[in-house]
């Protein structure tokens, strides 16, 4: 396997680590939203669930279509156009058990109206896994990169004037307070890509066991606090 095939698993490894717990059982409804070409929602059809990925991308859902049928899913996976401004008139409310949320909420008009909607749409007792990008490992990045500005406006969540491009940025304490507020309870948060943005693509392919080594690491960690503002991303499991 590449190396980068190999840095891709790793960096999805603990977002799907934690989510198995959730999705193991009885089959279910499961709507991931910006699901894209289906790299979790064939995995999650794979276990049996009745999965429907909305995504504002006519070619994402055509590869998401093609995977689903190489995969032998077809009959498991419904791709439809939109996003999560429409997201009600779209899938309709109270109809689903889990909801996938990656890398969606920095996008947004508002965060909050968007958790409203999410939880409008799961049903009582559901689960959303949402993934979002950290602040914190953003401005040191940005910093490492000698992007000294775009990291000071990043400390205050300026997004849109740091990177030239809309794209939020969120701390733990901001999405356990953002949460809530929708009825959304958090039952487990995960640090992702602590390491692996970090990890020369280069060390993978050079040192024999380095891949397996880096994703045990990658899992040490996860439920860390103290790692939650290194990590690229967070990973919440929250219930309604």
């Amino acid at each position: 396997m590449p190396a980068s095939e190999r840095r891709s698993a790793v960096r999805t490894a603990t977002v799907w680590e934690a989510l198995r717990p959730v999705l193991d059982g009885s089959a279910g409804d499961v709507l991931d939203i910006g699901g894209g070409t289906g790299g979790f929602a064939v995995r999650v059809a794979e276990l049996g669930h009745r999965v429907r990925v909305v995504d504002p991308s006519p070619d994402a859902l055509a590869a998401l279509d093609r995977r689903a049928r190489e995969s032998g899913v077809a009959d498991r996976v419904t791709g439809q156009q939109g996003d999560l401004s429409d997201l009600l008139e779209t899938v309709g409310s109270a109809s689903a058990d889990v909801v996938l949320c990656h890398g969606v909420l920095e996008v947004v008009d508002s965060p909050a109206s968007a958790l409203d909607t999410i939880a409008e749409v799961l049903r009582p007792g559901g689960t959303l896994s949402l993934l979002v990008a950290q602040r914190h490992a953003a401005v040191v990045a940005r910093a490492m990169a000698g992007h000294f500005q775009q990291a000071h406006a990043l400390l205050d969540d300026q997004g849109e004037q740091a990177s030239g491009r809309v794209g939020r940025r969120f701390t733990r304490e901001e999405l356990a307070s953002l949460l809530p507020g929708s009825g959304l309870h958090p039952t487990a948060v995960h640090a992702v890509r602590v390491f692996s943005d970090l990890v020369p693509g280069s060390l993978l392919d050079l040192e024999p066991g380095a891949t397996q080594a880096l994703l045990d690491l990658e899992h040490a960690v996860a439920q860390r606090p103290e790692f939650f503002p290194l990590a690229t991303q967070l990973h919440v499991l929250a219930q309604r």
